[in-house]
């Protein structure tokens, strides 16, 4: 395998190529056509599918032993989640944030990581309006372009707490009011994971909390929280894989105490 230097160099180029081939000029152009609902508050566009099959092409050349994993072709094939349990696998959300994307707004982005076994190695988010790319690296640390990072709390009182509720239950909703409202700030979700992850590093959120957690949409955000020195692990502190299937609940925070607080506060 390629050195982490040389992969990263190879990553960007591909995730920029693609940004500027397949979704930029889509951008605020899409024909009705080209855009299908998949299920209730999810989206597919022209642009995830073109986008998907041009990066699955580029890392096929720059790591062919991994197996590929792309969230537009789980869903026409779910039995490809199979290739997250064994081996490196490349794993791809090609237009994170459709949603956005499909009605002309930011934020939205490229997710790419590579996991071995379900373990994460390596993560790749790539903003194309902003030209910002976060890495990172198991063991080795986050960045954003080029430059190191630590995870940094907002110093808010309350702390600002971005949680979603779209996939939630009355009863689960009803939770959120109860054990978390009073004592933290709460925030719109960018309803992109490739900003939403960001946002606990670069000190703009400081608690996130997902129901649904596929591993198109969490892995390199999790690596990267987590190399950053913030905390991104399931309720009861177990790390985040990309081989358990179907399971739900996570939460991720700007700091390890922040973390252990919120778990207290749904705790109780």
């Amino acid at each position: 395998m390629t050195s982490f230097s040389a992969l990263d160099r190879q990553i960007a180029a591909l995730m920029r190529r693609v940004a500027e081939t397949a979704i930029l000029p889509r951008y605020q152009a899409l024909a009705d056509h080209e855009v299908i609902a998949k299920a209730a508050n999810d989206m597919v566009t022209i642009a995830d599918t073109e986008a998907e099959a041009l990066l699955a092409e580029g890392l096929s050349a720059i790591l062919p032993e991994a197996a590929i994993v792309g969230e537009e072709a789980v869903h026409a094939d779910p039995a490809l989640s199979a290739r997250l349990d064994n081996g490196l696998c490349w794993i791809i959300d090609p237009v994170d944030g459709t949603n956005n994307f499909a009605a002309g707004k930011p934020p939205f982005g490229i997710i790419l990581s590579l996991s071995d076994g379900g373990d994460i190695r390596s993560g790749w988010i790539y903003d194309p309006l902003q030209d910002r790319l976060c890495i990172a690296h198991k063991g080795l640390g986050a960045f954003v372009n080029g430059e190191r990072v630590m995870a940094r709390p907002t110093g808010q009182t309350p702390p600002i707490a971005a949680i979603s509720t779209v996939f939630l239950d009355p009863a689960q909703r009803a939770q959120v009011q109860a054990r978390i409202a009073p004592f933290y700030s709460l925030v719109d979700i960018p309803r992109c994971a490739a900003e939403q992850y960001p946002r606990l590093v670069l000190g703009v959120n400081d608690i996130s909390v997902f129901e649904r957690t596929l591993p198109w949409d969490h892995a390199a955000g999790v690596l990267f929280v987590n190399e950053a020195g913030g905390m991104a692990a399931r309720p009861d502190g177990s790390p985040y894989r990309t081989d358990q299937h179907g399971q739900k609940g996570l939460f991720a925070a700007s700091s390890p105490s922040l973390f252990e607080e919120f778990v207290k506060r749904v705790s109780a």
